[in-house]
């Protein structure tokens, strides 16, 4: 079977390569001279169950929402309306999986396991979503890019405590009924006129059927089945683009617009109505995915991430609102403000690296003297914080060098890729930028397999951040040396447990330090070398006239 995977990959490659003759009068007529960026709703029944036995296939549905240049299109969260909507349509059925088109079933019980979970609770409330963590299939070994997020779904296992997972966008099971903005225990929804549900759910009338029947309950009866092919111009209608405008979706009814990362934005509001969400994960694992496998695809994933984590806090659905007007936990709103202010912590991170540069280049100093009895507690807590979390993470099965790549990533990241989505953020709130979704390119495992957890470099602006703070620490680095030499009692001498602090960020992008001596794409490219160096020669610069004026 699996050889038989790669032979038709193989084929599917050719083809994409040659084109695609399409007769206007054929089953394709529908794609003839069509843009992907500018082209009507597509929706082709390419198979049905009409007899709704259980020993035939599925429906099969191929769904391509309209595209316009003059609308905007929300992106995962306006693609993920427009299936919500033409399913509803369609099929109505009460559960939605939401899977990315890079993950796939590894476990065939995965149904089984979430029907057992969703028809096994007692309070209805206890499971609005149920959530399977992320995992791939193409890992690469002790993740040296930090983007597999073992540390974060071991997090995830403890909010799930709260009141429930985040929700990751994609590997979840979402109730219908929750995605219409249904609340637990909502009595609400039975007062909801017809009136009331074209204002939320838009002019159709057989999605408005359909959603009445969700709200109220009565799709529990499912003897009454679609047939799809009978629904494709109610389907074709909710998947134009003016079809949302005037309507609650995007706002309270489906995917939420506003951030970058509609996930977490979807789910908090799901957690802020008062739903509970659950985690659970099978053996084998549910879902099998890939992960970037080239450094400049993971900053650019990070930069998404961090951006649109931040813009949440800017919505209606920020966390502290929600605790206070709705109905979200304050433990799970301190959950949720932790994964939100990923972004923000680009500018403490930024401070901290070049705060022992600073201290040895001016010879002052934050940290007490190597031969004081208050230089021990700096440096148990330093020991405590590292150990503990090798220990957590070692029982997880985690190898110590993952561990340290999980350590020095966090820091690397947060001073380069969340740096630049935090400054994005406040040139978009300054009207200087927009908001752009840069799609994550998921490398095939076949191919540049030598670059494969190798740091490749390009002339992302993002990289500058990192060299700088290398290059300052180097030179602190170089000038306590001098100093220590040049000591007769090095020990009590200033400097020593800034000079660590130092050699411990050098540590971390201590790849970078390889780049600076590598060519092609393995080294950093001469013109960041430069601009870095510059910048690093300014803090050098500005931090002896501060230290002359004091």
């Amino acid at each position: 079977m699996k050889n038989g995977y790669a032979d038709l990959l193989k084929k599917i490659d050719l083809a994409a390569q040659k084109p695609f003759p399409c007769d206007r009068n054929s089953n394709f007529g529908v794609f003839y001279a069509v843009h992907r960026s500018d082209h009507p709703a597509i929706i082709k029944v390419v198979s049905e169950n009409k007899e709704g036995t259980l020993s035939d296939l599925p429906h099969v549905i191929y769904i391509s929402r309209e595209k316009s240049p003059k609308h905007q299109h929300h992106y995962k969260a306006g693609a993920m309306n427009v299936l919500t909507r033409v399913s509803g349509v369609m099929t109505n059925a009460p559960l939605m999986l939401n899977v990315d088109c890079d993950m796939y079933a590894n476990n065939p019980q995965v149904f089984l396991h979430a029907m057992c979970i969703y028809f096994g609770i007692k309070n209805e409330e206890d499971c609005g979503f149920i959530q399977f963590p992320q995992a791939f299939y193409d890992t690469l070994q002790d993740d040296p890019f930090g983007n597999q997020c073992a540390n974060y779904y071991y997090i995830s296992n403890g909010i799930a405590a709260i009141q429930g997972t985040f929700y990751a966008g994609s590997n979840c099971f979402h109730r219908r009924k929750v995605i219409y903005g249904s609340s637990p225990n909502d009595t609400k929804s039975e007062n909801i006129g017809n009136e009331d549900l074209h204002k939320m759910f838009g002019k159709s009338t057989e999605l408005r059927d359909s959603a009445a029947q969700v709200l109220f309950g009565s799709n529990e009866k499912i003897e009454d089945q679609k047939i799809p092919s009978s629904f494709i111009e109610a389907a074709i209608c909710v998947a134009g683009c003016r079809y949302e405008y005037g309507t609650s979706w995007g706002k309270e009814v489906g995917w939420l617009y506003g951030s970058a990362t509609e996930d977490i934005l979807t789910g908090l509001n799901i957690h802020g109505k008062g739903w509970k969400s659950v985690i659970t994960s099978p053996d084998p694992l549910a879902f099998l995915g890939c992960a970037p496998t080239t450094y400049p695809t993971s900053l650019t994933q990070m930069k998404r991430w961090g951006n649109g984590l931040l813009e949440v806090l800017f919505t209606n659905q920020n966390p502290l609102r929600l605790t206070i007007k709705g109905k979200l936990w304050f433990r799970q709103a301190l959950g949720y403000l932790w994964i939100c202010l990923w972004g923000a912590r680009s500018i403490p991170e930024l401070c901290y690296a070049v705060l022992p540069a600073y201290c040895v280049i001016t010879n002052s100093h934050f940290l007490p003297k190597i031969n004081e009895p208050a230089f021990l507690i700096p440096m148990g807590i330093f020991l405590t914080k590292n150990l503990y979390a090798l220990w957590e993470l070692k029982r997880l099965g985690v190898s110590v060098r993952t561990w340290w790549n999980l350590q020095r990533m966090g820091r690397v990241n947060a001073m380069t890729s969340w740096l630049f989505s935090f400054l994005s953020l406040v040139l978009k709130f300054f009207g200087l930028s927009k908001t752009v979704f840069e799609v994550t390119q998921k490398e095939e495992s076949s191919n540049d397999g030598d670059d494969r957890g190798r740091f490749t470099f390009d002339k992302s602006p993002m990289i500058v951040p990192g060299v700088t703070i290398l290059l300052v620490n180097l030179t602190a680095l170089v000038n306590g040396m001098v100093r220590l030499s040049s000591s007769e009692n090095w020990i009590g001498a200033l400097g020593v447990g800034e000079m660590f602090c130092s050699v411990c960020v050098t540590l971390c992008f201590w790849d970078y330090l390889k780049g600076l001596f590598k060519n092609g794409k393995y080294g950093i490219p001469f013109p960041t070398i430069w601009k870095s160096g510059a910048l690093a020669l300014i803090f050098v610069q500005l931090c002896r006239r501060s230290s002359q004026s004091f």
